[in-house]
């Protein structure tokens, strides 16, 4: 279901007044669909139950808000509850994506503001040591990176769902309090096996830095980092989830990395350097130009940017 979050967004048109006719027409419409309900349910005429009659999956399906999900403006859709850092969701009973495992990371965190101590504190990335996380970064007007990730998140994770996917967050707002560090993110890729794996970032550049890109990993091989296995088909799931973004959102390619590819690749993101498993980043825009943070703040334009992700990583898993 695509959802528009309660801020950034222009308000619906007043509907028209209605007139005796049409006042008239909904009272009897919903006494005539009683009846053709209790009909149905009965059995249809000859009581086997006709075209009409209530699925069990269709009365299972749940829609309640996952914990932490940011209050205003970067509320998720209505979707499956996720219980916490790397909770699995439950799977479509079919689609183009059962069977199949995606891990969505959201960058950074809401709450790691109040956690300076702990997400400063250094970890192993294999090349070098990190800081754990980091706060990200924010529109000027203060729209904060960490609640448009998540809420991106959140309408990826519904969208795969529908395709039949298992689905696994990194955190879900409140749950951690703070990171994960950028270590435990690869590694809930890798426990969970992931087939693919995305993390999703707004990057905090100069005003006329604008679009957005996908940043790749680079062959590594030092200390606990071996990225060989994966870097082939990782780039081939950036590729496609680059392709199919630009298609969705209109979002242009970097003008001031990637030479205009939309691709980049890295060593030094722990996220990427400790994954076992096909992974990218996407920077879907930059916050601090004004054009961009006009698109990044408005959930009509979030869904599609949750689309075209869905889309590469539907194209990359179906191969």
């Amino acid at each position: 279901m695509s959802y528009v979050g309660p801020d950034f967004d222009p308000p619906r048109p007043r509907r028209p007044r209605r007139g005796p006719l049409t006042l008239a027409l909904a009272a009897l419409v919903p006494g005539a669909l009683l009846g053709w309900l209790v009909y149905e349910r009965a059995g249809g005429p000859d009581g086997s139950g006709g075209p009409g009659a209530a699925s069990p999956a269709a009365s299972s399906v749940r829609a309640s808000t996952p914990p932490g999900a940011p209050s205003g403006g970067g509320g998720s859709a209505p979707d499956a509850k996720n219980p916490g850092p790397a909770g699995s969701s439950a799977p479509a009973a079919s689609g183009a994506l059962k069977g199949k495992v995606v891990v969505i990371d959201p960058g950074h965190n809401p709450g790691n503001y109040r956690h300076p101590a702990e997400i400063n504190r250094q970890v192993d990335i294999g090349t070098n040591r990190k800081e754990c996380d980091t706060t990200g970064t924010s529109t000027n007007s203060g729209y904060a990176e960490a609640r448009f990730t998540l809420d991106v998140a959140h309408r990826l994770r519904t969208l795969l769902e529908r395709q039949g996917a298992t689905v696994r967050l990194t955190h879900d707002g409140d749950s951690p309090p703070f990171g994960p560090c950028v270590d435990e993110r690869a590694r809930i890729g890798n426990t969970a096996r992931a087939d693919a794996a995305v993390s999703i970032h707004a990057d905090g550049s100069a005003q006329g830095n604008r679009g957005f890109h996908v940043i790749l990993p680079a062959p590594v091989h030092a200390g606990g980092a071996d990225t060989r296995p994966v870097a082939g088909p990782s780039k081939d799931l950036g590729t496609r989830i680059a392709g199919r973004y630009l298609r969705s959102t209109g979002e242009q390619p970097s003008n001031y990395v990637g030479d205009g590819t939309g691709l980049v690749t890295r060593k030094d993101l722990g996220g990427l350097n400790l994954s076992t498993v096909p992974k990218v980043f996407i920077e879907c825009g930059n916050m601090r130009d004004s054009k961009d943070a006009a698109l990044l703040t408005s959930g009509a334009w979030r869904q599609k940017a949750a689309q075209g992700i869905s889309e590469g990583i539907v194209s990359f898993l179906r191969g």
